[in-house]
């Protein structure tokens, strides 16, 4: 059986949406969502903290520019352009932009408090 490709106007460029303030200096867009997963671009100013926080939701994504150093469940790692990541659910986690980034995050199942 062939794939189906969604129903025209379920495409968005980045561009188009207006970013939400997360914390002073990180800003969300999100992008597109389903009924399992949500995809969000996140922009990040260098120095700034997501401070440490825990959420239900699955979170994988890669850094797309800049670089972040990520602390997941005690651990940090500090990732640059196309390297990926993970944060468990219910996982305590917090970034911070060593530069000025731009992180692509997904999320299982979709954070409702995102949708645009």
């Amino acid at each position: 059986m062939a794939a189906k490709l969604p129903p025209e106007g379920n495409y968005v460029a980045a561009d188009d949406v207006e970013p939400v303030e997360l914390w002073p200096g990180i800003e969300r867009r999100t992008l597109v969502w389903g009924e399992r997963m949500l995809l969000a671009e996140i922009w990040l100013k260098k120095g700034e903290v997501v401070p440490v926080h825990k959420h239900p939701h699955e979170q994988i994504g890669y850094v797309a520019t800049g670089k972040l150093k990520f602390t997941v469940g005690g651990v940090a790692g500090i990732l640059g352009p196309r390297a990926a990541y993970i944060m468990p659910s219910n996982v305590e986690h917090s970034v911070e932009a060593l530069e000025d980034s731009i992180a692509v995050d997904v999320f299982s199942p979709v954070r409702d408090e995102y949708k645009r």
